[in-house]
C-alpha cells in the first residue's frame, strides 16, 4: 500500500471524517472535531492510516479519548466488517500454512501495512455498545497468545441482540469475515 496522501486527499478525507464524525455525536461525547482535526494535522502519518482504513471500506470514526496517552480512538465503524478487508486468513504464519486456495493476505499482514492494530475482544465490545457491528459479517481480533499457539484465532460478531466470540483455525478464511481496525491519533 502506498503511505502518500496527498492534498486533495487529505481535505476530502478531513471533510469525510467530519461529516461523519458531526453524524454520529453518541459515539464521542464531550469531544470536539475541531481539537480532533488539530491532531490530525499535527500527525500526517496517522492520517495516512486512516486515509487506508476509508479506502478499504472501514468508515473510521473517533471513538473515545485516551488521556495517559493524549490521544483520540479511531475505529472502523462500517456496519458490516470493511469490505476491502474481507477474505483473510488471520496472521501470516496461518498464510504460509494453507497448502491450497491462499488468500491474498492475512488481517495482521494488512493492518501492520495500514499503520493500524486488530480490535481485541475489550474493545470488540466497547464498539458494539455504541450500536450493532458485524450484524451479517464477522471480524477477525487480536488474539491471546496461548490460542495462537495452538493454532486458532478469535472472531467476533453480533447475533440475537448480543456479541458473541469464537474461535477458528487461524489458516481459515471467509467472504464474510474481515478485520477491524483502531489507531490512536
Amino acid at each position: 500500500m502506498n503511505n502518500k496522501i496527498i492534498d486533495s486527499e487529505k481535505e476530502n478525507l478531513l471533510e469525510t471524517l467530519k461529516l461523519r464524525f458531526e453524524k454520529n455525536e453518541s459515539r464521542h461525547k464531550n469531544i470536539q472535531w475541531s481539537e480532533v482535526e488539530a491532531k490530525l494535522k499535527e500527525h500526517p502519518n496517522k492520517l495516512w492510516s486512516i486515509h487506508a482504513m476509508e479506502i478499504t471500506g472501514g468508515e473510521p470514526d473517533v471513538i473515545g479519548y485516551d488521556k495517559l496517552e493524549d490521544a483520540f480512538i479511531f475505529c472502523d465503524c462500517s456496519t458490516e466488517s470493511p469490505k476491502n478487508r474481507r477474505s483473510l486468513c488471520y496472521d501470516h504464519k496461518a498464510l504460509e500454512l494453507r497448502k491450497e486456495h491462499k488468500p491474498k493476505n492475512s488481517a495482521v499482514t494488512m493492518a501492520y501495512e495500514m499503520g493500524i492494530e486488530l480490535l481485541d475482544e475489550e474493545q470488540y465490545s466497547y464498539l458494539q455498545s455504541l450500536g450493532n457491528f458485524d450484524t451479517k459479517t464477522s471480524s477477525w481480533l487480536k488474539t491471546p497468545k496461548n490460542v495462537r499457539e495452538a493454532g486458532g484465532a478469535i472472531f467476533g460478531d453480533f447475533r440475537f441482540g448480543r456479541v458473541f466470540y469464537y474461535h477458528n483455525s487461524a489458516e481459515s478464511y471467509y467472504a464474510a469475515r474481515g478485520f477491524r481496525g483502531l489507531l490512536k491519533v
